[in-house]
């Protein structure tokens, strides 16, 4: 017997879900807004969410990212509204829901869908159960990292090529070795190959290895990367730097396992699990001509997009504290405190470089620290405190812009009212036109002073026809 909660102030909706739910022979809860539904997220094991847009406390898909936070149990998740709205839709996906409902939707239709969410949440609890992850060596348990682990664990239990891609610092490496640790292949070679140096002079050599007298220096046998991974795991780290006569040649041996040494007359083989990860965007690379699309559908049968840091909420001082414990164990020091303004500063900034930068800024606050028992502002580098500084500035203009130097909409009805839902669109149409105008177009100082996500802001863009 499942549990399934609507978040919705449509009394009438709320009963006639609350009939089909029940009809169905599972638990049914009910709350009328976005705060009272987070608190229930956060005390009860709930297995579905049906989750209105438009609430009385604000807008159910602006509000995934809590709901994901402060949920026990990462439900699957139903956006329900009374207003289609195709970028909406794009969003809710994006961000990982289960279906985007327009009301009124058929009963029959609503109960198909739920039943197809339960027994997918059903088979994914049971691989769950199958695989147990052991995640000693990643820190952090935010709701996009539970979402990482899901697909790690789907990941570990097969021999399935893995995609790892997510901005330079994520730890696509470390993930991907995770995933061999806990695969059967965990007692064989994990073998990197890093495609940035893989130069075409050098790339049979090193990928097929060479027989003795092959080429001058070839004093002896050596067996290649491709080899060497025999029953473990190939990883390509920074796949998108692979050039293009070497992708064609890596087709072939995915296809067929097979790849002849230079200068060796016969074949031989090589059974190894592939993973790769990259930092760029490889559809657009498809699209550019500079990377093969049908390797990239041979690389992308598991796709592990990391996020980056500054969208893993309170990982940033779960991973401080755990580098701050591991530099005091490493320098035999006792325990430092961490003042509060500490992780305010670190949680305002964009942490381009993500988990690395964070480490290595940790590492430079530490140092800085010497002998005292307590870290402080004071003690990160003067670089991260300006543009955190600088960021706080700009925001607090912005925000004090006077009315009259706005193009202001009608913010008093006159004539005919308009209704809600056309008003809030007219006014998130004038906040776009006007953060764009404020900021020149900046999507980085938009994305840092509005809270929205990348995705959401360039939904709201299409959505209005915003121009940038």
């Amino acid at each position: 017997m499942a549990l399934i909660l609507i978040i919705d102030d449509d009394n009438d909706f709320c009963g006639t879900m609350k009939s089909l739910v029940l009809r169905m022979e599972h638990d049914f809860l009910a709350a009328g807004t976005l705060e009272q539904g987070i608190r229930i997220l956060g005390e009860q094991a709930v297995d579905i969410l049906l989750l209105d847009v438009g609430l009385p406390d604000g807008n159910g898909l602006e509000g995934l990212s809590r709901i994901k936070e402060a949920s026990k149990s990462s439900p699957e998740i139903f956006i329900i509204t009374g207003l289609g709205d195709p970028a909406g839709a794009e969003t809710a996906i994006t961000e990982g829901v289960w279906d985007y409902i327009v009301k009124p939707t058929s009963i029959k239709e609503t109960r198909a869908s739920l039943t197809r969410a339960l027994k997918y949440r059903q088979e994914k609890q049971r691989r769950h159960q199958a695989v147990s992850l052991d995640l000693d060596r990643i820190v952090g348990r935010s709701a996009p990292m539970r979402k990482c682990f899901e697909i790690m664990a789907q990941g570990a239990g097969s021999s399935a090529p893995v995609l790892i891609t997510g901005e330079t610092g994520t730890g696509k490496e470390l993930f991907a070795q995770t995933i061999h640790a806990n695969s059967l292949r965990k007692d064989k070679g994990f073998i990197v190959v890093d495609c940035a140096f893989l130069t075409e002079t050098l790339m049979e050599s090193t990928l097929f290895g060479h027989r003795k007298g092959a080429f001058t220096g070839a004093v002896e046998r050596r067996d290649g990367l491709v080899k060497l991974a025999d029953q473990g795991t190939l990883f390509l780290d920074e796949v998108g730097e692979m050039p293009l006569s070497a992708q064609k040649s890596f087709l072939r041996i995915l296809q067929e396992k097979r790849f002849r040494p230079l200068g060796d007359a016969k074949e031989t083989t090589s059974d190894f699990r592939l993973m790769a990860a990259t930092n760029r965007d490889l559809d657009v690379m498809v699209e550019n001509g500079t990377f093969r699309r049908d390797l990239l559908y041979r690389l992308r049968t598991i796709h592990l997009p990391l996020p980056p840091l500054r969208r893993r909420g309170r990982d940033i001082e779960t991973l401080t504290r755990f580098k701050v414990s591991q530099l005091c164990e490493v320098n035999n020091l006792p325990p430092k405190k961490i003042e509060q303004g500490f992780f305010d500063t670190l949680n305002a900034y964009p942490w381009p470089g993500n988990v690395r930068e964070l480490c290595n800024v940790v590492e430079t606050a530490f140092v800085a620290s010497g002998s005292e028992a307590i870290l402080y502002t004071m003690h990160l580098p003067g670089e991260v405190r300006i543009q955190v500084a600088r960021a706080s500035i700009e925001k607090g203009q912005l925000s004090q812009v006077p009315e009259d130097n706005l193009t202001n909409p009608v913010v008093s009805f006159q004539g005919n009212i308009p209704g809600f839902k056309a008003w809030k669109q007219k006014m998130e149409r004038h906040y776009l036109e006007q953060i764009i105008a404020a900021t020149n177009g900046d999507v980085k100082r938009i994305l840092n002073l509005s809270g929205l996500s990348k995705s959401h802001f360039y939904s709201l863009v299409k959505k209005y026809g915003v121009e940038i």
